[in-house]
């Protein structure tokens, strides 16, 4: 099943689809407000998500709401870099020191840094920033790994927005090309593992349109990854205090031509197979 976020902080709601119909569970169980919630009850019975909360769609009224989902709520977001060739390449190509991100694509030890703070993060139908003192900014699209305390209970769909010009001035700015306002989307719901079912062998696809013309369109699978999604949780969650809900995010292998930078008024198509569509328009921050 799909499990969305809806009324925000108003009247929040856990609402689950099942096909085309969306199921409001909190009308079954007010406690049970957010996909947190259904994870920890997951944590306690030590059953799957979907196992949990079937019963609870049986007995629910169809959701009649028109708003958008919001995003996931995460503690915290976190990423890994450089885990597609495609990736490690246009690093290199926009740095001074290609050749780090070569030994990281080969090594032992994944890429994982720090994203963003719910502030920082969006949902659908909410604009992405591109930094105001950047001139290269570019959408990353990215299988996000929705975590309940260091352990897999969903999937979902990321941007990883990033200032390809300030990270490759210097590596050491990597943090402010990634980590400002507006820079993390998240959406439209979190999948099940019970529904994604092998998330190393799923399609992804990105179009930007601007003007009301297509500028970029591309495609990949995430089964072009070279790490796996245990893997890069286990190196996330090692040695590191991490919070009740997180997100990983796994990398990107769709990568537009080094002369394409987002303009504010963009909108940004994300889907990934078995989760759904994130589309976000784009403003300067």
């Amino acid at each position: 099943m799909h499990y969305y976020r809806h009324g925000a902080h108003d009247d929040p709601r856990l609402v689950a689809a099942d096909g085309d119909t969306r199921y409001d569970l909190t009308a079954v169980k007010p406690d049970l407000a957010s996909f947190g919630d259904l994870a920890r009850a997951v944590e306690v019975t030590d059953r799957g998500v979907d196992e949990v909360a079937e019963p609870l769609v049986d007995a629910a009224p169809a959701y009649e709401g028109t708003d958008e989902p919001a995003a996931p709520v995460a503690d915290e977001v976190w990423a890994a870099g450089v885990t597609y060739e495609i990736s490690e390449q246009a690093r290199e190509s926009e740095s001074g020191m290609p050749e780090m991100y070569l030994d990281v694509y080969e090594a032992d030890r994944p890429e994982v840094f720090f994203k963003a703070t719910p502030g920082r993060t969006v949902g659908p139908g909410e604009a992405i920033g591109v930094r105001g003192d950047a001139e290269w900014n570019v959408p990353e699209p990215e299988l996000g790994v929705v975590l309940h305390r260091g352990e897999i209970v969903g999937y979902t769909v990321g941007n990883d927005v990033s200032s390809r010009d300030i990270e490759g001035a210097n590596p050491l700015y990597l943090p402010q090309a990634k980590v400002y306002d507006r820079c993390c989307a998240l959406g439209p719901c979190v999948a099940s593992p019970e529904t994604v079912g092998d998330p190393h062998d799923l399609a992804m696809s990105m179009t930007i349109t601007r003007d009301g013309e297509q500028v970029f369109e591309g495609s990949t699978s995430t089964g072009e990854m070279v790490r796996t999604c245990e893997e890069l949780v286990d190196y996330y969650t090692r040695h590191n205090a991490v919070p009740e809900r997180s997100v990983l995010l796994t990398g990107t292998s769709i990568v537009p031509d080094d002369e394409f930078t987002l303009r504010e008024g963009d909108s940004v198509r994300i889907e990934i197979e078995g989760i759904g569509v994130l589309e976000t328009p784009v403003v300067t921050v």
